[in-house]
């Protein structure tokens, strides 16, 4: 016979899972666009990475998201509801998109990716503090078969689902380009974000089995998030976290157009470097959950900072010809190396919200992951911007691209620098009692 618990742990997992699979299958029709924008509206290399980069401006206000989401209910409920919300707004700006086909303009289309971020990142929010929240209860009899401890496991477990999303639009997203109107893609999306949202708001939150916590107002919330950060494990933990990508300046665009316009890449070859990538993420998801989730933490984030610059550095040789010269083709090196390189960046997210969950206070779980994804949001556009900064210093343009190695040694050069204080970093209490025995 099935208890109560074992349902409430399943359900849980269907609402995160279908969650986190459908936020990863978000770059399904954002591949589409960022063609649309190259071919259709004729964006140069930096104002691609310009519109890319600031589309993601709603995801710095998750702290607002969370703080709402901990102490606003909605009808008894204060997960469920804002999983919906979100779900909806994508819904709305994707079908939207995709029925504006003679009047989308540069203007337009960046307002809809901005209402698209704004519902995913309220979804995001709704979805961390729901697994910082089951990760925090301690496994009993009656659930430990069905709701994973703090060890990392539903982290685990939604990482593999956002990347098996992950990997199918990217796989799809290949496949449509090449075939059908990019506004297909986004109807495609719309459609799926529109039954997200039917089969959320049918859901009863009290189903899931989440603990039980008292309503607090925003203010009380406020400050018990102000009072979590003043903490000094939290506050240098994630303010190097968040700098450890603000002082990357990223050259997506200028590579995106470098692979496209100078090595003619098809978009096909794109869309499976893309793919490669998730499946990556996806093995990277139970590599962690069994076998590194007891290497301490600024160990295992350190080493991925490493590889991310090394990484970089074998860019730099790519553009140089190298590879080429050894016979290697171009179109392998870009499904391989460049579409690992591409997720090795958010490598560092599993091992850190596992640390993060553990560190969280009780009550502000909510506040304090949506703290972290606004920071690390905040982080991307600012090294995006930096990105743009940099192709300019450089004198990278749409047609030349000789520049790009230089550009490419000062990228791996900053990537390594966060290595040097990663001692900020918290380590993992629970490999600190190992080390001891």
């Amino acid at each position: 016979m099935v208890s109560s618990s074992d349902g409430d742990g399943r359900l849980m997992k269907k609402v995160l899972g279908l969650g986190y699979w459908v936020q990863g299958f978000r770059c399904f029709p954002w591949l589409a666009v960022i063609f649309f924008l190259k071919d259709g509206l004729s964006v140069d290399p930096s104002t691609l990475q310009v519109l890319l980069n600031s589309a993601n401006l709603p995801m710095v206000g998750k702290p607002l998201y969370g703080l709402v989401s901990d102490s606003v209910y909605i009808s008894g409920q204060h997960r469920v509801p804002y999983i919906a919300l979100g779900a909806f707004l994508q819904a709305l700006s994707w079908l939207a998109i995709a029925i504006s086909r003679s009047s989308l303009s540069i203007f337009t289309i960046s307002i809809y990716l901005l209402l698209s971020n704004l519902g995913a990142a309220i979804a995001e929010v709704a979805n961390d503090a729901i697994v910082a929240e089951m990760s925090k209860q301690p496994p009993s009899s009656t659930k430990q078969s069905s709701q994973p401890s703090s060890s990392g496991n539903l982290q685990s477990f939604v990482w593999i689902a956002s990347s098996v999303g992950g990997v199918l639009g990217n796989l799809l997203g290949g496949i449509f380009i090449s075939r059908f109107a990019p506004q297909s893609t986004f109807l495609v999306f719309g459609l799926l974000a529109a039954l997200q949202f039917f089969i959320t708001i049918s859901i009863s939150e009290n189903s899931l089995g989440l603990p039980k916590s008292p309503s607090a107002g925003i203010r009380k919330q406020l400050s018990e998030l102000l009072v979590a950060l003043r903490k000094p494990e939290i506050a240098y933990s994630i303010s190097w976290f968040a700098a450890s990508y603000a002082i990357i300046p990223a050259l997506t665009g200028t590579m995106f157009f470098y692979q496209t316009e100078y090595l003619k890449i098809d978009s096909s070859i794109l869309g499976i470097s893309k793919v490669f990538g998730q499946v990556t993420m996806l093995l990277w998801g139970i590599i962690y959950n069994q076998y590194l989730k007891s290497v301490p933490p600024r160990k295992l984030i350190s080493a991925i900072q490493a590889m991310m610059a090394f990484l970089m550095i074998s860019d730099y040789l790519f553009v140089r010809g190298l590879y080429r010269e050894m016979g290697v083709p171009d179109s392998l090196y870009v499904v391989i190396f460049s579409g690992f390189l591409e997720v090795l960046f958010f490598f560092k997210i599993l091992p850190f919200s596992v640390l993060i969950a553990q560190l969280c206070p009780q009550g502000c779980e909510g506040s304090i992951m949506a703290f972290l994804m606004s920071a690390m949001a905040l982080a991307f556009i600012v090294s995006g911007y930096l990105g743009v900064a940099l192709a300019s210093y450089i004198k990278v343009t749409a047609s030349d691209f000789s520049g790009l190695p230089l550009g490419l040694v000062i990228q791996a050069a900053c990537t390594l620098l966060p290595i040097f204080w990663s001692s900020c970093i918290h380590d993992d209490v629970k490999s600190k009692a190992k080390k001891k025995d």
